[in-house]
């Protein structure tokens, strides 16, 4: 057990340190840079290259790289040139939104999704099988960047139901804050409510042909029992993983519909950064993703032997 967590975290820090990697070098090869933006678009060439060796920004991107990374590992992001904001202050002021976004997202998702799918399995090619099977399929062809003016335009706009943007913290109200953060989620969960409902669906229709689900039914009980009790748990192994793997990637994944609905989070906040080529702010903020990201997934891998004993079984062989 011991050996196999060291090796997962082992694969899990260098994913991380090519991410870091592979932003710092795209980042330094991208036209302009902070100081232009911070001294304006009047600045002289000699203001513009003088601020940038004040700053650091005149080395090559791999003594950037190895000096930023010698600060990160002792906690230290480093500070925005551009706003005088430590990064990590940045990401822990702007994380609550995101997090609650992506975690609401997910969690409609796997709720929508699970109903679809058992309703599906459970009447496979009926009327009622093909017509979630339909609407699944537009759910996966209406991107965010689609679905969020959608939403707006009807919800927000037409029915005046939910804000057009906006966002109210939970300490200034819980109401409010889910009314700002529930359309926003609804766009990010349509595509995943696709990809979950298609993938137990399969499980689940797989599952009930099994021997053992069969002698259950054999033994009277309620289908609603056999579908809960003895088919639903091994057809979520799955689900699970990709519902873990996927909420990483919702974290990081959160940029458009921050932007459309003009929410203070991670997504916002890289967006603008890249755009002003605040390096330290999007080198931060990356590092941050891809950690959760990977620890995510490991964390999912590790869950298997506790969802599934054949994995644990074959870990301890």
């Amino acid at each position: 057990m011991i050996s196999t967590v060291s090796k997962r975290v082992g694969r899990s820090i260098l994913v991380v340190l090519l991410v870091t990697i592979a932003v710092v070098a795209l980042l330094s090869f991208a036209p302009g840079s902070v100081a232009q933006v911070i001294l304006g678009e009047n600045a002289t060439p000699e203001a513009v290259a003088k601020m940038n060796s004040e700053l650091g920004l005149d080395q090559p991107f791999w003594v950037r790289y190895i000096d930023w990374l010698g600060n990160a590992v002792r906690g230290d992001l480093g500070t925005s040139p551009l706003t005088g904001q430590s990064v990590s202050e940045a990401i822990v002021e702007r994380l609550p939104v995101t997090l609650q976004l992506a975690a609401m997202g997910l969690i409609i998702a796997l709720v929508v999704s699970l109903v679809m799918g058992i309703v599906s399995a459970s009447r496979p090619g009926s009327k009622i099988d093909r017509g979630i099977n339909a609407l699944s399929a537009v759910f996966l062809s209406v991107p965010a960047f689609i679905a969020g003016p959608v939403l707006i335009y009807y919800f927000a706009i037409q029915l005046q139901i939910f804000p057009v943007m906006g966002w109210s913290r939970i300490s200034e109200g819980l109401g409010d804050n889910l009314r700002g953060a529930l359309l926003p989620a609804i766009a990010i969960a349509l595509t995943e409510i696709a990809a979950f409902h298609r993938l137990l669906r399969t499980d689940l229709i797989g599952t009930l042909r099994e021997d053992f689900v069969a002698s259950a039914r054999a033994k009277g009980m309620p289908s609603w029992y056999v579908m809960m009790r003895h088919a639903l748990r091994p057809s979520s192994f799955s689900l699970i993983t990709v519902a873990g793997i996927n909420l990483g990637r919702l974290i990081g994944g959160t940029v458009i519909v921050e932007t459309l609905f003009g929410l203070p989070g991670l997504g916002q906040l890289v967006a603008s950064s890249i755009t002003s080529r605040d390096v330290i702010m999007v080198q931060g903020i990356v590092v941050f993703i891809a950690v959760v990201y990977v620890g995510i997934n490991t964390l999912v891998d590790l869950s298997y032997q506790v969802i599934d004993p054949r994995v644990r079984k074959v870990v301890g062989a």
